[in-house]
């Protein structure tokens, strides 16, 4: 699946300066939206290392009320965390009702690093596999929305993007020896994702693969997939933001219906 995306993909910059902004403003409303109605949202970010997975966020979040969300930079479990079920940092991260959750990483750590860097056994990664399905259906039939993104690099343009970390003191050190090491693996990882993607693609927890050659497409892609999942939702739930006409007509329909009275 994934040698088949099609990475070349751009946005021309004057098209996404007249694109952008009014994405930022529909998906600010529409945080508002889903805290007034109460729906709780998940978005996971996966990916290559260098896949611009951290500056996706960051421009995601500067957008929003921070409020209304928190951040978790997901990275190996801790001593004491490993003493307890694997799953059991994660369900301690959850949002409330109507509060958002966003994950740099996330429990595919399970069956990504932890089974590549075997340290975990086969059969603990081949039950991550039934206890990731699980914890997303679990949530979903709470009412939780979840929304999941792969950012996609060929192994080309992850070592054009190493070697321009690299070659400045101030950005060196985002690249250690271990990124290499995973870049020399890239195949091996890309089964893995293949993976990944087969095993955990469901209906209530489906994934959006974002070719993240080009910023511009990264971000256009990712704003209007969370734009169009949450209409969906609110939609179902008649709980959608009125646009300015329509709150326009409202607020005058009201002031003439005030004035008959």
């Amino acid at each position: 699946m994934l040698e088949k995306i099609d990475l070349s993909r751009k946005v021309p910059k004057k098209e996404y300066k007249a694109v952008m902004p009014g994405l930022r403003s529909q998906l600010y409303s529409l945080q508002k939206a889903s805290w007034d109605a109460e729906v709780p949202v998940m978005i996971v970010f996966e990916g290559w290392d260098a896949a611009g997975k951290g500056t996706s966020i960051q421009y995601l979040t500067r957008r929003l009320d921070p409020r209304g969300f928190k951040l978790y930079p997901i990275r190996l479990a801790r001593t004491y965390e490993q003493n307890r079920p694997w799953l059991w940092r994660f369900w301690n991260k959850i949002p409330a009702r109507g509060e958002w959750a966003i994950f740099d990483r996330s429990w595919y750590g399970r069956v990504l690093v932890e089974r590549m860097d075997k340290l975990i056994s086969e059969k603990e990664w081949q039950r991550g596999y039934r206890d990731i399905v699980d914890f997303e259906r679990s949530l979903a039939d709470d009412g939780y929305l979840m929304i999941k993104f792969l950012l996609h690099i060929s192994k080309k343009e992850q070592k054009k993007r190493f070697k321009h970390l690299t070659s400045d003191p101030l950005t060196a050190w985002k690249v250690e020896k271990e990124d290499w090491e995973h870049h020399r693996d890239y195949e091996k990882w890309l089964r893995l994702y293949e993976e990944m993607l087969e095993r955990t693609y469901t209906e209530w927890g489906p994934w959006t693969i974002v070719e993240a050659t080009d910023r511009n497409h990264s971000r256009i892609k990712i704003f209007s997939t969370i734009i169009a999942t949450l209409e969906d939702r609110l939609r179902d739930l008649n709980a959608m933001p009125l646009s300015r006409e329509e709150a326009r007509m409202k607020s005058v329909a009201a002031a003439q219906s005030k004035e008959g009275g």
